[in-house]
C-alpha cells in the first residue's frame, strides 16, 4: 500500500488518555499533532478545552471519550457528558456502547443511550462526529453486527473496535466485519493495539478509514 506521511497522518487519532497524563503533558501531545497533522487528538474532558485552544487555527481537532471506558454511565450523564464536551471545544466524541444492554437483549435501550449522546453531541454545533465504540473483545460477531446497527441507526459517523482499555484490542477481522457491515457510507476506526506501521497499514487495508493509537509519532517515523 503506497501512502504518503500526510495521508496516514489524516487518518490517526493521536491518543492520550493515560490517568496520570498531566496538562504538560497533554499540551505537548497536541503540539506533536499540530506538527505532524494528524486528524485529531484524542484526550480525556478534562484537557478538551486546552486541547482545543492550543490547537484552535490548526487542521488537527479535538476528540474526547464520553462513558469511558465502559459504557455502563446512566444515558442522561452521558448525554451530557456529550454537550459538555462539545461546549469545550470538542469537534469529535467517542462514545462507549452499553454492551451490557446489547448482550442482554435490550438493544432498543442502548439505542436510546446512543441516540441521547448524538442528539447532545450536535445541540451546539451540527457538524459534530460521533464514533460509537463497539468494544469487539466482549461481542461475538453477531453482536458486533448488531452494534453496527445501533450506531448507525443512532445517527453516528463511526464505529470504533475498542477502548484501548478492554482485554483485546483491533484485530483484521473485526475491523473487515464492521466494514462489510456498515459500508462505504460510514467510517471505521481501529483502536487499541496499533503500535507500528505494519499494523497501521493492515487496519487500513481491511477497511479502517482511521486509527486510534498513542504512537502515531512512531508510525509515521516509520514511513
Amino acid at each position: 500500500m503506497r501512502i504518503t506521511k500526510l495521508e496516514l497522518a489524516r487518518m490517526i487519532d493521536h491518543t492520550l488518555l493515560r490517568a496520570d497524563a498531566t496538562p504538560e503533558t497533554i499540551i505537548k501531545h497536541c503540539e506533536q499533532a499540530k506538527n505532524i497533522g494528524f486528524a485529531a487528538v484524542c484526550v480525556h474532558p478534562c484537557h478538551v478545552g486546552a486541547a482545543s485552544r492550543f490547537l484552535e487555527g490548526s487542521i488537527t481537532v479535538v476528540c474526547t471519550v464520553v462513558g469511558f471506558p465502559f459504557g455502563a454511565n446512566e444515558p442522561s450523564i452521558k448525554a451530557a457528558e456529550a454537550a459538555a464536551a462539545v461546549y469545550s471545544g470538542a469537534s469529535e466524541i467517542d462514545v462507549v456502547l452499553n454492551a451490557g444492554l446489547l448482550k442482554g437483549g435490550l438493544a432498543d435501550l442502548a439505542m436510546a443511550d446512543l441516540e441521547g449522546v448524538v442528539r447532545a453531541s450536535r445541540r451546539e454545533k451540527n457538524s459534530t462526529i460521533v464514533k460509537v465504540i463497539l468494544e469487539t473483545s466482549l461481542l461475538n460477531d453477531q453482536e458486533k453486527v448488531e452494534g453496527c446497527r445501533l450506531a448507525v441507526e443512532s445517527g453516528a459517523d463511526f464505529v470504533k473496535t475498542s477502548t484501548g482499555f478492554g482485554k483485546g484490542g483491533a484485530t483484521v477481522w473485526d475491523v473487515s466485519l464492521l466494514r462489510r457491515t456498515v459500508g462505504p457510507g460510514v467510517g471505521v476506526k481501529a483502536s487499541g493495539g496499533i503500535s507500528d506501521l505494519s499494523t497501521a497499514l493492515l487496519m487500513i487495508h481491511a477497511g479502517a478509514s482511521r486509527l486510534g493509537t498513542s504512537s502515531g509519532t512512531a508510525i509515521i517515523n516509520q514511513l
